[in-house]
């Protein structure tokens, strides 16, 4: 076959071919009468295996070795091209991801593209400080999604702040973005989205919050019973006394049940709850001691009760603080 019906049936343009001769990688095997190239039948397969080899990113040069080097292992050069097939993917789902949130902002002419595409590249930064000024911009500025994503990444302690209040002064979007993040592998990314989450207003990061304590992470289950406890939610009450018993930010919780003991009936179910784990045979010694001492913050009639009760109690240091605490609240 001549150049132009090898063009033909191939869709490799004659140029193409001649700039494959030239390198060497196609070699007619032979000539016409008249000077004209012409291809056999294995130089139109070879063609073929060319064009396929192209296809999956291989370079000229490593078409040529492919091809010609008799010792040539091609499991190499696949991990090599799944390499960077996976690393020019990253790059342009990170290129995709970034333009939708700059549409999301809706820009209303060139200079506020690329104000959010400053801001974006600042989250980035590997400067804390740059990261911070960016997350303290103005929410209109910055998309919630990558808000978001920065803060669950983010390991800075002020950075993290700016960040959250970032999130918290959004105008929504951000708590379900967050939720995403409770379910992650790693603890600390947990610990993040349930810290954010903490700090925004709205009945959905509550709803969240309060699916968060059942959690299976404790520091989870937590940090979401602190920030209901301190929204006035009963249902945080029995992972407070379990983070007392824990010694897991006992104080905290002590004063977030003392918090929610707003009134007669929710105080005797607190002081109720703390004294049957102080009762409970299982409980050790410091954790009794944080039980009783949880006492002082909760009123009425239940609790005192059980101070007077714990004046007895075998345990010298559990006995003296709780006739300390009568003694506060003038019952001693």
């Amino acid at each position: 076959m001549l150049i132009g019906e090898v063009a033909r049936r191939s869709g490799v343009s004659a140029r193409m071919l001649r700039h494959y001769e030239s390198l060497g990688l196609v070699r007619p095997s032979g000539r016409t009468g008249s000077g004209y190239r012409e291809y056999s039948g294995e130089d139109v397969r070879r063609i073929f295996h060319i064009e396929s080899l192209r296809a999956v990113g291989l370079s000229l040069r490593e078409i040529g070795r492919a091809l010609d080097d008799p010792g040539f292992t091609p499991a190499d050069l696949v991990d090599d091209l799944i390499r960077r097939t996976r690393e020019r993917i990253a790059a342009e789902t990170e290129l995709l991801i970034r333009l939708n949130r700059v549409h999301a902002t809706d820009p209303a002419g060139w200079e506020d593209v690329l104000q959010v595409l400053a801001l974006l590249r600042a989250l980035g930064s590997t400067s804390a400080g740059t990261r911070q000024r960016a997350a303290l911009a103005s929410v209109d500025e910055v998309p919630v999604e990558a808000l978001a994503q920065a803060a669950l990444g983010e390991g800075d302690p002020y950075v993290a702040g700016a960040l959250r209040w970032a999130l918290s002064r959004s105008d929504g979007g951000g708590a379900a973005l967050l939720a995403e993040g409770l379910g992650s592998p790693m603890a600390a990314v947990r610990e993040r989205a349930v810290r954010a989450l903490a700090e925004m207003p709205g009945r959905e990061a509550a709803t969240l919050l309060r699916d968060a304590l059942v959690s299976p992470d404790a520091v989870v289950r937590g940090r979401a019973a602190l920030a209901l406890g301190a929204r006035g939610e009963a249902a945080a009450i029995p992972v407070l006394v379990d983070m007392i018993v824990a010694g897991s930010n006992d104080t905290d919780a002590a004063d977030a049940l003392s918090v929610l003991a707003g009134d007669d009936t929710a105080a005797d179910r607190i002081a109720s709850l703390l004294v049957g784990r102080i009762g409970d045979g299982t409980t050790g010694q410091p954790a009794r001691g944080r039980l009783t001492q949880a006492l002082a913050g909760i009123p009425g009639a239940t609790a005192s009760r059980a101070l007077a009760d714990l004046v007895g109690d075998a345990d010298r240091a559990v006995a003296l603080t709780a006739a300390y605490l009568l003694r506060l609240r003038g019952d001693g």
